[in-house]
């Protein structure tokens, strides 16, 4: 009786990760899009709503909402003081030298160009931005800002910053729980600008708005020039 000839066992493992990785872009890719539509058509209708149609029903209602927090609980303004720092340029300038800077030496290479592309790009989109729009900050802050108004760089480079180190912290190991404390401390660091009414509630949507599509745009530049690699321990990263 012949021996049955049993075909060599194909290991199903690197099929899985590949299928696996292929759903993961499938969802980032349709994520992407609705994302960037949506920043991208919400961006454009408040610069309508600000500089067209001139409305200030948004921003009284707003500012309402913070004065009247103020007023009630007055403790919460040394709160607003200490976050907004984290949205600063004092904050920012070391951060993202210093983060990349630690990602690089832990062999996070691509990471931490990623992080100084988005905090680079964000700057530089921000200020060109502002310098189109060149809308006055409001006239009742309670403290000194020194620029233009429209979007909100807080809000914007907090979205750049703490976006993408929540994309990255979802990108290598799943982190949801993190990414979405990170991108929860980016609005809080927004709505200190309104509390403050050093800007507009309108120039916080706005900034946060912009900062999502620069994140996307700078998303899908890596995908499309960079190769996917799967990696033992890991789900999926970006070859160097």
């Amino acid at each position: 009786m012949p021996t049955p000839v049993i075909p060599p066992r194909l290991s199903t493992v690197p099929a899985a990760r590949a299928a696996g990785l292929a759903g993961l872009l499938t969802a980032e890719a349709i994520f992407g899009i609705v994302l960037f539509v949506g920043a991208f058509g919400l961006f454009f209708y408040l610069t309508r709503v600000v500089f067209r149609e001139h409305s200030q029903v948004f921003d009284d209602w707003g500012f309402a909402q913070m004065d009247r927090l103020r007023a009630a609980r007055p403790w919460t303004r040394a709160v607003v003081d200490f976050l907004t720092f984290f949205g600063s340029v004092k904050f920012f300038v070391p951060a993202s030298l210093l983060v990349p800077f630690m990602l690089r030496r832990r062999g996070y290479g691509r990471y931490a160009a990623e992080l100084l592309l988005s905090m680079g790009g964000g700057v530089v989109l921000n200020e060109l931005l502002k310098f189109y729009f060149h809308r006055d900050r409001p006239t009742t802050a309670l403290i000194y800002q020194y620029g233009l108004s429209f979007p909100s760089g807080h809000a914007m480079l907090s979205m750049c910053f703490y976006g993408c180190l929540a994309w990255l912290a979802v990108q290598h190991g799943r982190h949801w729980g993190a990414a979405i404390a990170l991108i929860f401390f980016a609005l809080l660091i927004g709505l200190t600008r309104v509390y403050l009414h050093v800007h507009y509630p309108t120039d916080v949507v706005a900034g946060f708005a912009g900062g999502a599509v620069w994140l996307v745009l700078l998303r899908t530049g890596i995908r499309l020039f960079c190769k996917e690699k799967l990696v033992p321990g890991e789900e999926a990263t970006v070859t160097e």
